[in-house]
């Protein structure tokens, strides 16, 4: 069995982890490091407010007045990124980083999975992080239930579960790579 441990918009989370900002701040991130930077992760109230990943911080703000404009930070993202890693060797000595703010887990001991997942996701909550865990026969089902955990989802018949979900679903991990990747959508 393998766990993915998933922390949704990363290097977001990463740069707000120090910083307490109201709930009802509308944030958008940009990577500097781009010729032309572009807002690459949102919180909840900027997609509410009508602000894509894709637009210019000048776009972003057209839409949302209030709208605030951070820049990714390696140093933090580092520090979120080790933090996960330790939480996934609580699970398993068999942990792979799979990506930016994503682990995959092998376990060799099938027992109480969803409790230890669960653990690690509050061990990450403590720390400012939040975390959603799948777990599957296999990582790419475990990805994907990480994906659509809230906060944890354990898939027992991948069949089933894998069957009537639409296909925009099944490439959320093609898409989350090509957005870590600062890649656009050519939608």
């Amino acid at each position: 069995m393998f766990a993915t441990i998933y922390v949704p918009n990363f290097y977001l989370q990463a740069v707000l982890r120090h910083q307490a900002p109201s709930p009802a701040t509308a944030i958008g991130l940009i990577d500097e490091k781009n010729n032309k930077p572009v807002i690459i992760q949102l919180n909840p109230v900027a997609v509410s407010a009508g602000v894509l990943p894709g637009m210019t911080p000048s776009q972003g703000l057209a839409r949302c007045l209030s709208l605030i404009i951070k820049a990714r930070s390696a140093a933090q993202e580092e520090s979120t990124q080790e933090i996960l890693l330790h939480s996934a060797f609580t699970l398993s000595p068999y942990v792979e980083e799979t990506g930016p703010g994503v682990c995959t887990v092998q376990f060799t001991d099938h027992r109480s999975l969803v409790e230890k997942v669960s653990r690690a996701i509050a061990h990450l909550g403590e720390c400012a992080i939040i975390a959603q865990g799948g777990i599957g026969r296999t990582p790419d089902t475990s990805f994907l239930a990480a994906h659509l955990a809230r906060p944890v989802l354990a898939i027992e018949e991948p069949k089933k579960f894998l069957t009537p979900l639409p296909i925009e679903t099944l490439t959320i991990g093609l898409e989350s790579w090509l957005a870590a990747s600062g890649w656009r959508s050519i939608k």
